[in-house]
């Protein structure tokens, strides 16, 4: 138990060096989709840089699928809504992590719950970042014991300076989202069912906070847009409900130029978004999904900093015109004012960013009417 409770050491670039390769690795990241698609890049870079270690990730349940058969990830333990309810049935989570007997840990969330985990799992290393706004809240800070002071904005180039430590700086951002060969054969089924045009786009119209949710009318118009502009009619995702409601009544103010997607699971939706020639969303798991997939995307960013959660990537764009300050981020998912303040020109207007030289690129035998790109 020696150096357990001994204060943890902080260190900038400058004072990182090579170190021994890691035997076992483990990433602890339980939330959303989103978060977990945006610490993707962190196990790309630990496997690129230390092929033969063993690299396991602690996930939450939602998000798991998006792991399972990753090309970089040795092992995977799920944790359960159930599991967290039920302390004999958590503990006994918790001991088979520590009978995996991970040597170096990676809090790649920055809470308790995720720092705990990684301090019970017996690791000697546990590597996360100082405190801020966002990162290095509650008693994170106290259960990790090496503590990383980012110098970049950006989530996902933040979450890459975890790896200093280890010797690893400035990797290439990666995620190697694998393709499930189910989700394969459903969406094919699902294409022969449907009218399918060539060339599509999608329009993710849902959030998780209601202060990241676009107007109906606007995401209307930004279907109109694409298929009198570009001749590129839109299907619209959705998920549950309320988003399904949402959904519809942006296929009725559309002029026919949007449809309704059929209802997808997770490993699905990643299936329709790869076949996409665009894809318009918030700041939500869909979108940082379309990013990871490389499907050129168009991001509204509402509560939050753009420089924090816009996407990275010459094929995407982050569009934003208000945000909260440090002092109302308090309301960050209840005040609509930065979502309500981006206008529909704002969105066409990187629309046509993207599908502009993408159509130019091509353009060959047609010269007249709608020119597009031909399907990969």
């Amino acid at each position: 138990m020696a150096n357990q409770s001994a204060k943890p050491s902080f260190h900038r670039q400058s004072v990182f060096h090579r170190q021994s390769a890691p035997e076992r690795i483990l990433i602890v990241r339980l939330s959303a989709v989103g978060d977990t698609i945006l610490s993707l890049p962190i196990l790309c870079a630990l496997r690129d840089r230390f092929p033969e270690s063993k690299i396991a990730w602690v996930v939450g349940k939602g998000a798991s699928d998006l792991l399972r058969g990753h090309p970089d990830l040795d092992d995977l333990f799920v944790l359960s809504k159930d599991q967290t309810a039920s302390p004999r049935a958590y503990w006994k989570f918790l001991q088979t992590i520590r009978q995996w007997k991970p040597d170096t840990s990676i809090d790649a969330q920055g809470l308790t719950k995720s720092a705990w985990i990684a301090r019970f799992s017996g690791a000697k290393r546990r590597i996360g970042l100082c405190r801020s706004e966002f990162e290095g809240r509650e008693l994170s800070t106290w259960l990790n014991n090496q503590l990383v002071i980012p110098e970049h904005a950006q989530v996902v180039l933040r979450g890459l300076e975890l790896l200093k430590p280890l010797g690893i700086e400035a990797p290439e951002v990666e995620y190697r989202i694998p393709r499930d060969t189910q989700a394969i054969s459903s969406v094919d089924a699902q294409f022969q069912g449907l009218d399918m045009p060539e060339h599509w786009g999608i329009l993710n119209v849902g959030a998780g906070w209601p202060s990241k949710i676009w107007p109906t009318e606007r995401y209307a118009a930004v279907a109109r847009h694409l298929g009198e502009r570009w001749g590129l009619p839109t299907w619209i995702a959705w998920g549950g409900q309320e988003e399904g409601k949402i959904a519809q009544a942006v296929v009725q103010a559309s002029d026919s130029w949007a449809r309704m997607m059929p209802p997808t699971r997770l490993l699905e939706l990643a299936e329709w978004i790869r076949r996409a020639r665009i894809f318009v969303g918030s700041d939500t798991g869909p979108m940082h999904l379309s990013v990871a997939l490389d499907t050129p995307t168009i991001a509204l960013i509402g509560p939050m900093p753009v420089e924090r959660v816009g996407p990275l990537g010459p094929k995407h764009l982050g569009v934003q015109r208000d945000r909260l300050t440090e002092q109302e981020r308090s309301n960050r998912k209840s005040d609509l004012r930065p979502m309500l303040s981006i206008r529909v020109e704002d969105v066409t207007g990187a629309c046509d960013a993207l599908v502009g030289p993408m159509v130019s690129a091509q353009r060959s035998a047609q010269t007249t009417g709608p020119i597009w790109l031909r399907a990969a």
